[in-house]
């Protein structure tokens, strides 16, 4: 038996880390592995930080990683039921941030892209090997304004490209919407089918030359 991968996005305060702890306290029980991406840099992360630990169940495990989260949970020797992994929107700043002289550019854009989408590649991994279903959750953060600074702009579509990725190797993606989530993969729908569907309702494109 292969692990499984299910994906939960949302926007900032939309319930997708309850959503996803609950989640995973109902499907393992005791037996998780949260895995901690934050890091502790300043005292508004370490009130975040302890109201996140007070919120888990005292007897999950947990692991700090922010980056190479994958190779870390591929090089333990325990294995979890439920491996929960919050989140994806920090990795991705983590990565974006190493270097913070970096002078960003389209090179150094495709560089850091090349990184994530190894860090992408090992999580995938986790959940085709191990005998685990791992939980991600991640922030959408493209239906707002468009970042006024290069770094935020380079920041909104590192992720969004990161949660294309993993959606489309999830075996599951729900969006959380004040609290509720909608289940993405049994509503959407691939290009073909959307233009199978409009072919029948709209006239047929008549090549005039």
């Amino acid at each position: 038996m292969r692990g499984t991968l299910t994906l939960v996005l949302g926007g900032v305060r939309s319930g997708k880390s309850r959503f996803a702890e609950e989640l995973a306290h109902r499907l393992g029980g005791d037996d998780v592995l949260f895995v901690a991406t934050a890091e502790n840099r300043d005292g508004e992360m370490d009130h975040r930080i302890q109201k996140h630990k007070e919120s888990r169940p005292d007897r999950w495990g947990t692991l700090e990683q922010p980056l190479g989260v994958g190779h870390a949970i591929l090089e333990r020797e325990e294995s979890s039921r439920i491996i929960l992994i919050d989140c994806l929107t920090i990795l991705v700043s983590n990565v974006l941030c190493q270097e913070p002289d970096l002078a960003l550019s389209p090179k150094s854009i495709d560089q850091i892209h090349h990184q994530l989408m190894n860090e992408i590649d090992q999580i995938i991994e986790v959940a085709r090997v191990k005998r685990s279903h791992v939980i991600i959750v991640s922030g959408e953060v493209g239906l707002g304004i468009v970042p006024e600074h290069p770094l935020g702009r380079a920041f909104r579509d590192l992720l969004g490209w990161v949660n294309q990725s993993l959606a489309k190797h999830a075996n599951a993606t729900y969006m959380m919407i004040s609290g509720f989530a909608v289940p993405l993969h049994e509503i959407a729908m691939s290009v073909d089918q959307v233009s199978d569907k409009l072919s029948r309702s709209i006239a047929p494109f008549e090549n005039v030359s």
